[in-house]
């Protein structure tokens, strides 16, 4: 141990969670600290580290910890814990600072790496999240050993106004919060206040107090103060009169006509910018005008009667009144010693005081025109006013301005809701922001005098939900009632589906079976994002980012995604919760890859989906592989088993048992005339298809795709699919080029019987090796005189271990007579001609132990390796080509046929057109 600690603790890796992860149920932030020499110093062996610490940062006291119970992190502080724990208290604690209620976190040591921790903790802004974990470990190091160069109040206001700067305003706030104690999802679009609520068909979207059902045309009415005064005044509505100028000179006769005292603003202003009241001459017109126009974009200024009174706000939702406020300019009361400068640094340094909307409250600001109205009062800046007296430094009550607002919303005069509901309507907005000026909202307003001034397309909340006087008013619950009534959807079914294999024949099935239904699938699979079955995206879209493209798309009304092992271990799933889970099968591939070393921790990986499932869910298991059944320990809703194992078989009397009891499972019944697939629920059983009869299933040889029907249609049933059209979806789904591009596509090449399939690791070979003995035994039985060959192409990815390249390589020599090894165009990490020679030993060793493969060659190119294998092949021959760019090999066999092949001329620079399409003669020379 070293004699003293050094500030040695850094962050070696960052991941950000956007949804359920191996760590958590919410979205997280993952660090992977380093603490160097401080393993060696808990928080108890450093002096004065824990009183230092608390003393910045008080929440800490409320910090639970394990202990659960106020006040457990202070005596994990003083007892001795590891900083890396610490720095995940005190990234909770920053987030704390600036309101945002975040307390889940967990601090675990990496496995076999001493000094190292994966910090865990939860965040509500992805930017403050990563902030605060950056802050907490500089703290903590300036804690160990003082930093001349980090001042700990600066980095603190910092780091609270950069995550002011990213928070949304208090309307959006409200709006979210509603939605989010419906359960109602949400995605932030951008980094302002552009929020989608729900998802796919049922998203609606908000900016502000704006929604998408907002009328454009309602909102340029509102914005032309002229042109909604004449509405309102055709109405009947109580208006002040008013003209609209564009010159000093017409501002000024319209004022003689209306007669002073008048009104000049903006006519398509906002937030009470370039309002100017109570001018008594020409000179005040003259004087006032430049500012109106300045803040009118179009340079039209309105010049209208000067109305007396006070100003109320009327908050009309959906047609009806919900709240109404009184709004007192920004002021300032004198204690008969402090300036009026002084007043004004007091107020604001309230703590609801903020910049513009950050805050329920803004601060006054003093520019020219708040000088002016002081000048009208008899004060400067240095006047020192009365005790009790109010100085007021604006003459609007806007909250922009540094108003304040008193609520009344249960002090109105019906009459007067009536006419504020009334002008709404007239403008047509649904959520709109009714100014009236009148001497007291209780009496109506056209006995008592007054007038509606304006109305506001987009108005703010704050002065109703956080009213400086009175009580809040819960305005965002009748927005969400509007655009989500009662018993209204916001989340389409989501099906996902994982495993080490098939994951993507499966998730095509699934989606197959409920377009024939007429729902609008959306689809992420390793070949792209496919909406209504058009491709839209080419890539490998397994992750969550793609998930998120199909839950904002309008058109989708049902997702299916396929959820990879890397998207989850890289951001998590990237959305709340999945209505069903599909679990394949766990095997041993892609492990050694980001702290996955064993199938036990793939696994677990792999059972985050079903960790999703709500309890009104479904995981649909499968029952046949004993990583797959433990799953069932985590799900919180019903499990739906499918299994092949025949009726007697040990995991078949575990399903029996699990249905007497009420569950749901889907098996194969063997007979005399076929396999058949048996939907069991409770103690009923419905037949369903024989899978012999299936497309998909090769008349019952290709194995792997009788298990992903069988868990497919499971999945469709869990999903509330009636039998018919599932039986009719497996029915109508096959595995040519066009439903399944890449997956045991078969066609046929001047008599070569060629299967493209995506095989890529040695459990898959495994089950494709099992086809080609059944496919390559029936053309046996075809051909009296020669026994027909087997040529393979196989090959593996780069990242995987050595020894599963090896094995790939061993079974497929079981198999094949010929085995031509290839190698994909990414390398992954590994030198040209590594991966493939890996794999070809592994065959020579096979070979060399009596395999069935009698000849190993190593062609690099993928294109090549194809050709080889043509040119070599025989009329009645099968070629099996395990594929990386199935577009390209497509095209190359088309070279060897005379009729065109399924996707040959797919182009990669238009991934959506139709993958058959030839351009004309003549457009093809011109490009030529």
């Amino acid at each position: 141990m070293s004699e003293r600690p050094t500030p040695d603790l850094e962050i070696v890796e960052t991941r950000v969670y956007r949804g359920a992860n191996v760590w958590s149920y919410d979205k997280s932030i993952h660090l992977v600290v380093d603490l160097g020499s401080l393993e060696q110093f808990p928080s108890n062996t450093i002096p004065g580290f824990s009183d230092d610490l608390v003393a910045m940062l008080p929440g800490l006291r409320e910090h639970s910890c394990s202990r659960g119970r106020r006040g457990g992190f202070l005596e994990r502080l003083n007892e001795g814990t590891w900083l890396g724990h610490v720095a995940e208290h005190v990234a909770l604690a920053l987030q704390q600072l600036v309101g945002h209620d975040i307390r889940r976190g967990k601090t675990r040591q990496v496995k076999g790496q001493p000094g190292r921790y994966n910090i865990i903790y939860g965040y509500i802004d992805e930017n403050v999240g990563l902030t605060a974990g950056r802050l907490a470990v500089r703290l903590v190091n300036h804690l160990v050993e003082g930093d001349p160069d980090f001042d700990w109040e600066t980095e603190r206001d910092e780091f609270i106004r950069r995550a002011e700067r990213t928070a949304f305003g208090p309307s959006t706030q409200a709006i979210v919060d509603e939605a989010v104690s419906r359960d109602i999802p949400w995605i932030r679009l951008n980094q302002y206040s552009l929020v989608q609520l729900g998802q796919g068909v049922h998203a609606k979207r908000i900016r502000a107090t704006m929604t998408s059902e907002t009328s454009s045309i309602a909102v340029d009415i509102a914005s032309d103060k002229d042109l909604t005064t004449k509405l309102l005044g055709a109405a009947g509505l109580p208006v002040p009169k008013q003209e609209s100028v564009r010159s000093e000179d017409q501002a000024v006769a319209a004022a003689r006509r209306i007669g002073y005292p008048v009104v000049l603003k903006p006519l398509d202003g906002n937030h009470g910018r370039g309002v100017c009241l109570d001018l008594q001459d020409e000179a005040d017109v003259r004087a006032a005008f430049p500012i109106a126009e300045g803040q009118s974009r179009r340079g039209n200024v309105i010049v209208e009667s000067f109305v007396t009174g006070k100003d109320y706000r009327c908050l009309i939702i959906d047609g009806r009144m919900v709240a109404i406020a009184e709004r007192v300019p920004a002021s300032v009361t004198g204690d008969g010693r402090s300036t009026v400068e002084q007043l004004v640094e007091l107020t604001n340094a309230d703590q609801r005081r903020g910049v513009g909307h950050e805050k329920v409250l803004t601060r006054i600001k003093i520019d020219d025109a708040a000088i002016e109205v002081l000048a009208d009062q008899g004060h400067k800046l240095d006047s020192v006013p009365a005790e009790g007296e109010m100085v007021k430094l604006a003459l609007t009550g806007n909250m922009s301005t540094g108003g304040i607002s008193i609520d009344r919303t249960f002090e109105a005069h019906p009459e007067n809701v009536e006419i504020a509901e009334e002008a709404a309507r007239m403008v047509g907005l649904d959520i709109a922001g009714i100014d009236f000026i009148c001497p007291d909202i209780t009496e109506p307003v056209r006995e008592a005098g007054g007038a509606i001034c304006e109305v506001n397309a987009a108005p703010g909340f704050r002065m109703h939900t956080h009213p400086t006087i009175g009580e809040p008013q819960f305005i965002a619950k009748p927005v969400v009632d509007m655009l989500f009534p009662p018993g209204a959807p916001s989340r389409i079914p989501i099906v996902a589906v994982t495993g080490t294999n098939g994951k993507t024949t499966t998730s095509r099935m699934i989606s197959h079976i409920f377009k024939g239904m007429g729902r609008k699938v959306g689809m992420t699979s390793t070949d792209g994002v496919v909406i209504d079955e058009r491709l839209v995206i080419r890539a490998d879209a397994s992750g969550p980012r793609s998930a998120r493209m199909v839950l904002q798309n309008p058109r989708v009304d049902f997702a299916v995604f396929e959820v990879a092992r890397g998207g989850i271990l890289r951001e998590g799933l990237g959305y709340e919760r999945n209505d069903v889970a599909v679990v394949l099968n766990v095997q041993p591939d892609h492990l050694g890859l980001r702290g996955i070393d064993t199938v036990e921790q793939l696994a677990d990986v792999k059972a985050v989906i079903v960790e999703a499932v709500p309890r009104d869910g479904h995981a649909v298991l499968n029952a046949d592989d004993p990583l797959v059944r433990e799953m069932r320990r985590k799900c919180s809703g019903q499990v739906v088993w499918f299994s092949m194992e025949e009726p007697g078989s040990e995991v078949r009397d575990m399903i029996d048992a699990h249905c007497r009891r009420g569950g749901k499972a889907i098996v194969l019944n063997p007979t005399e005339r076929g396999e058949m697939m048996v939907v069991q629920h409770g103690r009923r059983e419905m037949q369903l298809a024989w899978t012999h009869l299936l497309p998909a299933t090769f008349s019952g040889r290709a194995r792997m795709n009788v298990q992903n029907s069988l868990a497919a249609a499971a999945a469709a049933f869990a999903a509330g699919a009636p039998l018919h059209d599932i039986r009719q979806g497996l029915r109508t789904f096959s595995t040519n080029y066009y439903l399944s591009p890449g997956r045991l596509n078969e066609v046929e090449v001047n008599g070569v019987n060629v299967i493209v399939d995506y095989c890529h690791n040695a459990p898959g070979m495994k089950m494709l090796g099992d086809f080609v003995d059944r496919v390559g035994e029936s053309l046996e039985s075809s051909h009296d005189l020669a026994r027909p060959s087997r040529i393979g192409i196989i090959a593996t990815a780069g990242d995987r271990r050595d020894q599963d390249m090896y094995e790939l390589g061993q079974i497929a020599a079981q198999h094949f007579d010929v085995c031509i090894v290839r190698e994909d165009v990414a390398l992954r990490g590994r030198e040209r001609g590594a991966t493939a020679q890996l794999v070809l030993d592994g065959v020579r060793a096979a070979m060399d132990e009596g395999a069935r493969c009698k000849q190993a060659e190593l062609v690099l190119e993928e294109i090549e390796a194809v050709r080889h294998a043509m040119s070599r092949a025989n009329r009645g021959d099968l070629v099996v080509v395990c594929v990386d760019k199935h577009a390209e090999v497509m095209a190359e066999l088309e070279n060897w046929s005379d009729v065109a092949q399924a996707g040959s001329t797919t182009n990669p620079d238009a991934p959506s057109a139709d993958p058959d399409y030839t351009p004309p003669a003549d457009q093809a020379a011109g490009g030529a």
